[in-house]
């Protein structure tokens, strides 16, 4: 059967045959040159056209399956089953995006306190709101943990833990130096740029483009002291006091925390297996997690993302999409953000590199859309005059233009994939019965569902506790009041660590099945 795929055309403009295929693939579909019910090539045959490996085809048949893109039936092939024209929204807005009364100010050169440039005192009651949770952060963080750094003789299954054994330290290092070096011998013209440093944010760009499928200027991204004070400052500028703001249920607190420091109302979006269930809110923002739902796992699927795109164009409202570890994909190639279907400028994407690179290099990134851009730079310029860390950002900036970030994202990949293929099948073999494991194929934790009551939860973890093992309780991500359930991180620990800990988990648990 002959089929045009115009791979070679985009071999040219991606790292490898895996993006240039499923590139092609995907825009083809996407512009209904493709059209629904159309049947693919076998992988054997398509390989064989295109002179690449039947592995390659099958990872991009995999991950269009995975997106909502195509179909597989068994016996019969794989199948389009995008509609386009039909999911996709329609805009019945401009690009406008309303301000709050605070970001109206910023983007006039008054602070929220209406007292000019110079005036400091609603920032300063703002923050004030926010370091109030840091107690409450402390106390969540110690229950949830329970034990500080791991000693020897406790294995700790929690989250946010990065394996530092094979980070790069002596290329790191050396490119520290030299930019000390070149810091101290000129004048930094990038010293009073609240976007941050340039180079940085080209290098972003560079990456997004070929790793994301995000097609982003530099100019539209603003380099921040990791994803909370992004959350923070669009939350500023976009609540009113009494402004709902839809969360995932359970989900990331820190955003709860923002909207409630701003005034806003949490409205609270249910999650099932497949993600965010997108509802007619009556709302301007919505914080979300589609590409991996933190804390469950679930991967957002093509129609849902229409929809949210559609809500967000019918609102004028803003999608703050935070795309927290979704490098880290155990089969195939990460699924791409929301960011990458947005055709209103409706989606502010949200990066880190905490998980990729060291767990204290404070460095994230904003995507914005331009209607938006002005304003957040101002918002961030009242707080940082200075960027801060130009250091660490001139270091990131060579240590990617070298090569040497994309290498060491290779080789943790495969590390890491190693240790979640591991732990995935022990607690499937092993804990089935007092958990419910949520399928997963990315990222650096497992959730699962406790399968009994909450008085026998906390007994069981009592005495995992007790015998020296130890997880992340998932309550402290606004779970439903009846359930119980656990994130189960592992980068950090060895694969020796993890068997020994699921051994030790499955001994206990014969008392509680």
């Amino acid at each position: 059967m002959a089929f045009y795929v115009p791979f070679q055309a985009y071999y040219t403009r991606y790292s490898s045959k895996y993006g240039a295929l499923y590139h092609a693939l995907r825009d083809e579909i996407v512009g209904n040159k493709l059209k629904q019910n159309t049947k693919l090539p076998s992988s054997r045959d398509l390989a064989d056209q295109l002179g690449i490996s039947r592995g390659t085809v099958n990872q991009v048949y995999d991950m269009l399956i995975a997106e909502g893109y195509l179909q597989a039936d068994v016996g019969r092939g794989t199948f389009v089953v995008y509609a386009a024209g039909h999911v996709m929204y329609e805009a019945k807005v401009g690009k406008h995006i309303e301000l709050s009364a605070w970001g109206v100010r910023v983007s006039e050169g008054v602070d929220a306190g209406g007292r000019g440039k110079e005036g400091k005192a609603d920032l300063a009651s703002v923050q004030g709101e926010l370091d109030g949770n840091a107690e409450d952060v402390k106390e969540q963080r110690k229950e949830r943990e329970l034990v500080g750094l791991p000693n020897g003789r406790e294995i700790a299954f929690v989250v946010a833990r990065p394996q530092m054994e094979q980070f790069p330290r002596e290329q790191w290092n050396r490119g520290m130096y030299e930019q000390v070096r070149q810091m101290t011998e000129s004048p930094q013209a990038d010293a009073h740029i609240a976007e941050g440093h340039y180079a940085l944010r080209e290098a972003i760009a560079v990456h997004l483009r070929r790793m994301r499928g995000i097609d982003a200027l530099p100019e539209r991204i603003v380099i921040v002291n990791g994803s909370m004070q992004a959350i923070a400052l669009l939350t500023q500028l976009l609540v009113n006091p009494g402004d709902p703001v839809v969360l995932e249920r359970p989900g990331y607190q820190g955003a709860s925390r923002a909207v409630l420091a701003a005034g806003g109302v949490p409205v609270h979006a249910p999650v099932d297996e497949h993600g965010l269930i997108p509802q007619p809110w009556n709302a301007r923002l919505l914080f979300v997690t589609p590409s991996r739902q933190f804390p469950t796992g679930a991967v957002l699927g093509l129609e849902r993302r229409q929809l949210l795109l559609r809500w967000a164009a019918e609102q004028g409202a803003v999608i703050v999409e935070d795309d927290y570890d979704s490098e880290f994909r155990h089969r195939g190639r990460p699924i791409e953000p929301l960011k990458v279907l947005d055709q209103e400028g409706r989606v502010v994407y949200i990066g880190t590199f905490s998980k990729t690179m060291l767990q204290d290099l404070r460095i994230g990134y904003v995507v914005l859309p331009e209607a938006l851009h002005d304003a957040f730079v101002a918002a961030k310029r009242l707080y940082e005059p200075h960027p801060t860390g130009l250091l660490e950002q001139r270091s990131l900036a060579a240590f990617m233009a070298s090569g040497g970030y994309e290498r060491h994202l290779r080789r943790m990949r495969r590390v890491y994939a190693s240790k979640f293929l591991l732990l995935q099948a022990l607690l499937q073999e092993q804990l089935s019965t007092l958990f419910e494991w949520v399928d997963s194929d990315s990222g650096l934790h497992l959730f699962g569902w406790w399968r009994g009551d909450l008085r026998t939860y906390s007994a069981y973890a009592a005495a995992c506790r007790a015998a020296g093992v130890t997880w992340t309780d998932a309550g402290n991500y606004a779970l439903p009041p009846d359930r119980a359930g656990v994130c189960f991180g592992f980068a950090h620990l060895t694969e020796a660590e993890i068997k020994q800990g699921i051994t030790l988990l499955n001994s206990i648990s014969e008392g509680f099945s």
